[in-house]
């Protein structure tokens, strides 16, 4: 079985975190799914719409997604390759050469961004429309 691992807050879920999610299981047979726990938000100086915990259970409700796992730190991601024997580490190509030092450990995979969506463009939206 080819296990593959993707990172990311996944807060305001939209159509681009659905094809993203596709086009990562589309790579294996099992994809595991790495969300910033709210404590690892606080440490970056994000603030998510929704919990943890309710990230996690939309995930969990996505067919593509077969496990939910926490990010706690920037640090665990060789940690986590290795725990749950990952074969392709996959992000957004916005962070094309950041993950290059996971490529001993297993295939790492940069897929380009899905066009006209974001969820900043959704949170930059939603503020305009309150104002």
């Amino acid at each position: 079985m080819k296990k593959v691992i993707t990172y990311g807050t996944f807060d305001l879920l939209h159509w681009g975190h659905i094809n993203l999610l596709k086009r990562a299981k589309d790579l294996g047979d099992y994809l595991v799914v790495a969300i910033s726990s709210d404590e690892f938000n606080d440490l970056k100086g994000k603030k998510s719409f929704h919990s943890f915990e309710n990230r996690k259970m939309i995930l969990e409700a996505i067919r593509y997604v077969d496990e939910v796992i926490a990010e706690d730190n920037w640090e665990q991601k060789v940690e986590d390759v290795k725990k749950h024997d990952i074969d392709v580490f996959v992000m957004g190509d916005d962070w094309e050469g950041k993950f290059d030092f996971l490529k001993e450990h297993c295939e790492v995979v940069y897929l380009p961004r899905t066009a006209g969506i974001s969820t900043t463009k959704i949170k930059e939206g939603l503020s305009a429309v309150n104002q």
